[in-house]
């Protein structure tokens, strides 16, 4: 891994061409934020072209893709639209458009995130460094005002920190992440059949099948959008265990290691009955705690065991394994 520090890089602007892939189902809620964001670049508009590829949406989407696209045309920004109705992955998605793009450098967001203004130029520059064959950005949440979301962002549970330090191998999130175009001719695509854990897996593959290093910029900046409900929030660990299962079928080793035992789970249930529930409820009646505070610990636990449950019941189909190649 290849120090984040910015003298590290060369001074000078290195601008080379970029293609900005972005998977997409069912995003017409999400779509005129992001495209707006995109269109707020500061990077050249003149080498950099944005490919949202559409993964058999349901709703609205390649309407408006399409309507933005030719609204974008007019300030000189190329937007194109792309499906993949095959597969419904993400990963199949931007293997579509990896495939469909020019750019020495393929940089990677989703659908319900908001890169900053600065973010394409600020993830571009550490391949500047020509052995920087990966590069991951920061993560950030989008402010948020329900209770789940305000339990998310306590929790951070969209940082990039613990990625961009994994014991196993560094790796970055696919909602924030670049990759030299030569690399990806050398190790293969996306695996498309994967449906979770594919942007770890890319990284890992990367970095342990190649000389290829990896950089954490931390100043290339996406917010993303925290679920909004409890089902949304339980699905999401619920596909985190799920990858954590897969990248331990592929590589061999329990790369997400689990410290949770059911008795663990039971003694906290208990002190949270016990003990942290009737403090937390004398000190919400003087007011010096919020219903946050007070279910904390039980939507930890709900989480803790839908990733469980994820790691549980997930099975690597034959199909995953398979890798593409340009």
């Amino acid at each position: 891994m290849v120090s984040n520090q910015t003298d590290s890089l060369n001074n000078e602007a290195f601008l080379p061409k970029v293609s900005v892939v972005v998977p997409i189902y069912n995003g017409e809620a999400d779509l005129p934020d992001l495209i707006n964001c995109l269109c707020m670049q500061t990077y050249p508009c003149d080498r950099v072209e944005y490919i949202l590829v559409d993964n058999g949406s349901g709703d609205h989407t390649a309407e408006i893709i399409k309507q933005k696209s030719e609204d974008a045309q007019q300030q000189g920004i190329k937007i194109r639209y792309q499906s993949e109705n095959k597969i419904q992955s993400s990963y199949a998605a931007r293997n579509a458009g990896i495939r469909t793009s020019s750019g020495e450098i393929i940089v990677f967001t989703d659908a319900d995130c908001r890169p900053q203004p600065d973010w394409l130029y600020a993830i571009v520059q550490p391949f500047a460094n020509p052995t920087v064959g990966l590069v991951g950005g920061g993560v950030i949440a989008l402010p948020g005002k329900t209770l789940l979301e305000k339990y998310a962002e306590r929790k951070n549970i969209l940082s990039h920190k613990d990625a961009a330090m994994h014991p196993f191998c560094p790796y970055a999130a696919g909602a924030n992440l670049a990759i030299r175009r030569q690399t990806l001719r050398e190790i293969g695509l996306f695996r498309p059949y994967l449906t979770t854990g594919g942007d770890a897996d890319i990284c890992w593959r990367i970095q342990r099948q190649s000389s290829w290093q990896f950089y954490c910029a931390d100043q290339a900046v996406v917010q993303h959008r925290h679920r909004v409900n409890l089902r949304e929030l339980t699905n999401q660990f619920h596909r985190y265990g799920c990858s954590h299962q897969y990248l331990k079928e592929l590589y061999g080793t329990d790369v997400f290691q689990n410290i949770w035992n059911i008795k663990d789970y039971s003694y906290r249930w208990i002190g949270w009955l016990l003990k942290e529930l009737p403090i937390n409820v004398a000190k919400m009646i003087i007011g010096k705690a919020t219903l946050l505070d007070l279910l904390i610990t039980p939507m930890d636990l709900l989480i803790i065991q839908a990733e469980a449950t994820g790691r549980r019941k997930a099975k690597l189909s034959e199909k995953a394994w398979q890798v593409e190649w340009l």
